[in-house]
C-alpha cells in the first residue's frame, strides 16, 4: 500500500514538473522567440502591414476598405474601387455569402452589380470582370485584378483632372505579378494604388 502511494506521488510530481516545464516553454519562451523573430525579420508584416500617409495610419495592405463618397453608400468616382464585400470590409466578420453559383439570388445580385459597375465606369457589361461583381472568400480582399483596374482608369482620370495615360501608368506601376512567377494571378492593391493616385493628383 505504502509503495503504491509513493509511486503515485512520484508520478504525480513528475507529471506536474513536466506540465510546468511545457507551460514555460510553449506558453512563454516560444511565443517570445517567435514574436522577436517576427519583429526583427518581418516588422511590417508582423504589425499588420499598416499603411501610413503623412504619419497617420490609413489602413492595411492586407484588408480592403470602402471608397465611397463620405457619408454615403455611393462609390466615389475619384477613387479606384475594390471588390464587393459581404461584411462591409469588417475584418471581425469575414466570410462570403455562401451562395452557390446557380443560386437565383446570387445570379440576380451579380447581374445588377454588373450593370451598375458598367454604367459607373462607362464601359460595356461584357468588359466587367468577375472580381468587380463578386466578393472574395474572406470578404476583405485588398486586391483587384488588372482588368478591373483598367476599366476604372478613364473614370478616375476624368474625376481627378488627370490624363488617361497618367492613370494607366499608375496602374501598371502598381500591378504585382504572380508569386514566384507562377502562383496566383496578377493583382493590384487598391489602397496602395489610391495613395499613389492622391499624390499624383496633388490632393
Amino acid at each position: 500500500m505504502n509503495n503504491s502511494v509513493a509511486n503515485t506521488g512520484r508520478l504525480a510530481w513528475a507529471a506536474l514538473r513536466m506540465l510546468l516545464v511545457l507551460t514555460v516553454v510553449t506558453g512563454v519562451i516560444y511565443p517570445l522567440v517567435v514574436t522577436g523573430i517576427g519583429q526583427l525579420a518581418f516588422h511590417d508584416k508582423a504589425n499588420g502591414s499598416m499603411v501610413e500617409v503623412d504619419g497617420k495610419q490609413v489602413g492595411s495592405q492586407l484588408i480592403g476598405q470602402s471608397w465611397n463618397i463620405k457619408g454615403t453608400d455611393k462609390p466615389d468616382p475619384k477613387w479606384f474601387q475594390g471588390r464587393p464585400s459581404n461584411s462591409d470590409y469588417d475584418p471581425l466578420a469575414t466570410g462570403s455569402g455562401q451562395l452557390s453559383a446557380g443560386n437565383p439570388e446570387l445570379v440576380k445580385t451579380v447581374k445588377a452589380a454588373k450593370k451598375q459597375v458598367a454604367e459607373f465606369n462607362g464601359v460595356p457589361e461584357s468588359e466587367v470582370p468577375v472580381d468587380a461583381v463578386t466578393g472574395s472568400a474572406s470578404a476583405i480582399d485588398p486586391d483587384i485584378s488588372p482588368d478591373y483596374a483598367d476599366i476604372q482608369v478613364k473614370r478616375v482620370a476624368e474625376a481627378n483632372g488627370l490624363t488617361v495615360a497618367q492613370v494607366d501608368k499608375l496602374v501598371k506601376d502598381h500591378t504585382d505579378g504572380r508569386a514566384l512567377g507562377f502562383m496566383g494571378e496578377p493583382r493590384v492593391n487598391v489602397i496602395e494604388l489610391n495613395i499613389a493616385l492622391k499624390e499624383l493628383a496633388g490632393r
